[in-house]
């Protein structure tokens, strides 16, 4: 590459560097709160090396970013004279974090841990590293719900609601702010994808489907949570090296093959588990085939859809948490370089929105488990950073109800528990135990409920309820023979507790976005250079291709395709993969095409680096 090029290109570094959302209004509303104004200094060297992977040149950059705080003058602290004046102060500097596990127990406030822990009849794993609290509204809402929220831990960015690992497109809080045009709906790297560029193997373990909102946003860059088979799409190009949860259906077109249902396939043709195969991943749908795969690149697949609840689930089919958990931890832990785990006790949230109580505090325990599966691998691996946290509170739940108001100062555990230890399974387990007319419901409710005095009311109520929508009708039932209030059916604005323990563990009270930035300072990562080298603004990035143009093939809509040619160079860039083809060439890329709400594409550096040197 000559003198002239390797000035066009450092002109494009810069270029995005100084468009990047870090130093736009984003970034002042997430450091704000510091009260201080800094200037970023960037000096950008580069040297050309071979990609380990695709074999191709690539031009790597250092970005070397100096940052000067104007603060207020500090008061000269004296020195206490020493008599050696040999004698040099010992600064021990905290070691880095080689591996980090981050637990997310989705909707898990206060108030759930307290129930689970007097469920339990003891404490909790988590109740010995509880470090903090959460500040827990969005871009635009007091009240968050788990996109934005995951958004936020993974990122570092408050973004708006159901958006997934996108900028936001507005801001309302905590003050009002204007968001560049440009900037609104731009991919954000996650922690994930930044420790799997520092060469870290990476893993999400889920209860819900993984594609759900609070694992998708640290695997996928959408702007709806609810574009399940995009997401799933991304998550496969990732190169995570374990996926453990439900979601099966997202991945595969409905059929005989896979038994699922036409309706619940994918409509795009991919056999997406048929791909994870071709990509080396043993794929598994059992507990025994979990617990006995001797992979290193693993995705379970537990569930068509969401796993069932803890209390309900059959143990051979599906394993817990703590199981996925411990399996994941082994799996990972075998690389060199460390790894990052996401794990999330999803079923805490959809629990608490339909009041149940059971469901709760079963579900508390199980995520519980989990963190004990984590706590013990990092005080043996001391060199682990555990964090745990939630992402809001959900439900209002209450130990306390408006019929306690005048019996609280003498309440006995027992009229707390009791109701809820006579249950055999869930309010979404017991749907299951009805005959299709529902004509045993009150043999049922005894039996599995131990409730014997169901009113005509109640039982009517279960009869009317649509499908799955039992929980919600025989959760607040239960709730009413117990002592536990509660103030709606969604989520609300309350701070959360969140632990930790390990290298770089936090404390204190913690706005959401920050853990992005703990957990990368403790990795020793920069999270504004992967997302340099993450998200490229294609039509900025071709102005310093020489001849370079692009246009999205949409000949097959529901696969479109990002083509560049440059002379006789063809090259093809799947959407929402990591694929890059040139002239038939395949190339696996670190990062992937992504195509914004803003219809703006954007493509890893590495892709205009081998494009850029293909002859």
């Amino acid at each position: 590459m000559n003198s002239k090029s390797k000035k066009a290109i450092n002109l494009l570094l810069s270029l995005v560097l100084s468009l990047s959302v870090l130093v736009s209004p984003i970034t002042e509303l997430n450091a704000s709160a510091a009260g201080t104004t800094t200037k970023k200094v960037t000096t950008v060297t580069q040297k050309s090396t071979v990609h380990k992977r695709t074999g191709a040149k690539v031009t790597k950059r250092k970005v070397t970013k100096k940052v000067v705080k104007n603060v207020k003058k500090q008061p000269v602290v004296k020195k206490p004279v020493q008599k050696n004046n040999n004698v040099k102060p010992v600064v021990q500097e905290v070691r880095k974090a080689k591996n980090v596990i981050f637990l997310l127990g989705d909707g898990m406030g206060i108030s759930h841990t307290t129930l689970a822990r007097w469920y339990k009849g003891s404490n909790l794993a988590m109740d010995e590293i509880a470090a903090g609290v959460i500040r827990t509204y969005s871009a635009e809402s007091i009240i968050t719900d788990s996109a934005p929220a995951a958004t936020a831990f993974a990122t570092g960015i408050k973004s708006n609601d159901k958006l997934i690992g996108v900028y936001p497109e507005k801001i309302e809080l905590p003050n009002k702010k204007t968001v560049d045009e440009k900037d609104a709906y731009k991919p954000i790297a996650t922690i994930l994808e930044a420790a799997k560029i520092k060469g870290k193997a990476t893993g999400i373990v889920s209860t819900s489907q993984v594609q759900h909102a609070s694992p998708a946003g640290f695997t996928a860059h959408v702007p709806h949570r609810e574009l399940y088979y995009d997401i799933a799409m991304q998550q496969v190009y990732q190169g995570l090296d374990v996926v453990f949860g439900g979601g099966k259906q997202y991945l595969v077109p409905g059929g005989e093959k896979y038994n699922i249902p036409e309706e619940k396939g994918r409509k795009d043709g991919n056999d997406l588990i048929a791909e994870l195969k071709k990509m080396g991943y043993a794929v598994v749908e059992d507990t025994k085939s979990m617990k006995e795969t001797k992979a290193n690149k693993v995705w379970g697949l537990f569930a068509d859809d969401a796993m069932d609840h803890d209390l309900d689930r059959d143990p051979a089919k599906q394993p817990s948490l703590a199981e996925m958990t411990k399996k994941a931890i082994d799996i990972l832990s075998k690389d060199k370089d460390g790894f990052f785990l996401f794990v999330e006790g999803s079923e805490i949230d959809w629990a608490s929105h339909a009041n149940d109580p059971v469901g709760v505090a079963t579900e508390v325990i199980a995520f519980d488990n989990a963190v004990k599966v984590a706590l013990d691998f990092a005080k043996s691996n001391k060199d682990t950073l555990v964090i745990v946290v939630s992402d809001h509170d959900n439900g209002g739940l209450s130990i306390g109800s408006k019929k306690t108001d005048s019996t609280y100062p003498s309440l006995p555990l027992a009229d707390l528990i009791n109701p809820l230890k006579k249950a055999k399974v869930t309010g979404k387990g017991i749907e299951k135990l009805f005959n299709e007319d529902k004509s045993n419901i009150a043999e049922v409710m005894k039996d599995y409920f131990g409730i014997e005095d169901l009113t005509a009311e109640e039982i009517e109520a279960i009869k009317k309820a649509p499908a799955g929508k039992v929980q919600s009708v025989v959760g607040p039932i239960i709730s009413s023979r117990s002592t536990i209030g509660w103030t709606t059916t969604g989520h609300t604005g309350n701070d959360v507790v969140f632990y930790a323990y390990g290298p770089h563990a936090p404390k204190g009270t913690l706005e959401n976005y920050q853990f992005a930035k703990i957990m990368a300072d403790a990795m020793g990562i920069d999270l504004e250079d992967v997302n340099t080298e993450l998200f490229i603004d294609l039509e900025e990035g071709l102005q310093y291709i020489p001849g370079a143009e692009a246009d999205l093939d949409i000949t097959d809509m529901a696969n479109p395709v990002v083509e560049i040619t440059k002379g006789k160079i063809k090259a093809e860039l799947p959407v929402n993969t990591n694929i890059l083809k040139i002239n038939g060439k395949v190339y696996r890329l670190n990062g992937l095409t992504i195509l914004s709400k803003s219809e703006r594409i954007y493509v890893p550096l590495q892709a205009l680096d081998i494009i850029y040197d293909a002859k």
